[in-house]
């Protein structure tokens, strides 16, 4: 968007929207990839002898890891027009 409109890159809003997106984009991969981590981690441990029985007595099953069913499109840069 920054490339079509030179004028856009020179306003100090437009660059501080800009680095709050991508503040908000490293956030939200960084928390994806610490939930996924916590989930390998109580996955592994939840099949540990005799984590496994007690899961399984108290109904707690295996976790799933957040995943997108669209990542290519997630990881698209939406489009903006004026």
């Amino acid at each position: 968007l920054v490339e079509n409109y030179p004028d856009l890159k020179a306003n100090q809003n437009m660059m501080q929207l800009s680095e709050e997106l991508t503040s908000t984009e490293n956030k939200v991969a960084f928390a994806r990839q610490a939930f996924n981590d916590a989930v390998m981690t109580y996955n592994t441990y939840r099949e540990s002898f005799p984590q496994t029985v007690l899961a399984g007595l108290f109904g707690f099953g295996p976790a799933m890891l957040l995943e997108f069913e669209d990542s290519q499109r997630i990881k698209e840069t939406p489009k903006v027009s004026f």
